[in-house]
């Protein structure tokens, strides 16, 4: 049985209560650099991810879990799984933690464990892969910590400015 909880968090479904936070989130400049988004998101698009968010992985090749704190059930952020290959046993990890307040407690790692053994054992994936910006020190330093390996640098992958780049580092975990 797969647990979705752990000490200080646990994940659950996207449920219709969270269509401001997930707004608020989706609309906000500084989280379009992670989650490659150059327009803002309307309420009806938002509305329609939420009710998709309930359909099974094998036919949406995406899941997004919300985090939520266990001792206050605050909403502190997301993980998600994505580009999901089940013939190739493979699939993308993101995770986002809203406030900078909430940063740093422990929280992305322990949603990080979960996901790790939610695709591993329940989903039963062969690797999950995450990209990220080099110069993210912060996830860099999560998911290294979970094993992850630096895989390949994309060299100016991602615009962050009218005349600037980004490499992507490429982290894949085998199982």
């Amino acid at each position: 049985m797969i647990k979705l909880s752990k000490e200080k968090i646990r994940l659950r479904a996207v449920e219709m209560e969270d269509l401001d936070v997930i707004y608020q989130w989706e609309n906000t400049e500084k989280y379009w650099l992670i989650s490659n988004t150059i327009i803002p998101f309307s309420r009806y698009t938002i509305e329609l991810f939420i009710q998709n968010a309930q359909k099974d992985i094998f036919e949406t090749k995406q899941v997004r879990f919300m985090i939520e704190t266990i001792k206050d059930k605050k909403t502190i952020g997301c993980i998600d799984i994505f580009d999901f290959d089940p013939y190739n046993l493979k699939a993308g990890i993101g995770i986002m933690i809203d406030n900078d307040s909430e940063r740093k407690k422990g929280y992305a790692s322990e949603a990080l464990d979960i996901i790790i053994d939610y695709t591993h054992n329940f989903l039963g994936l062969k690797q999950i892969y995450a990209s990220i910006i080099v110069d993210n020190k912060n996830s860099i330093y999560l998911f290294e910590s979970k094993k992850f390996e630096l895989n390949g640098r994309k060299k100016q992958w991602q615009r962050t400015g009218a005349e600037e780049w980004k490499d992507i580092l490429f982290y894949q975990l085998l199982f």
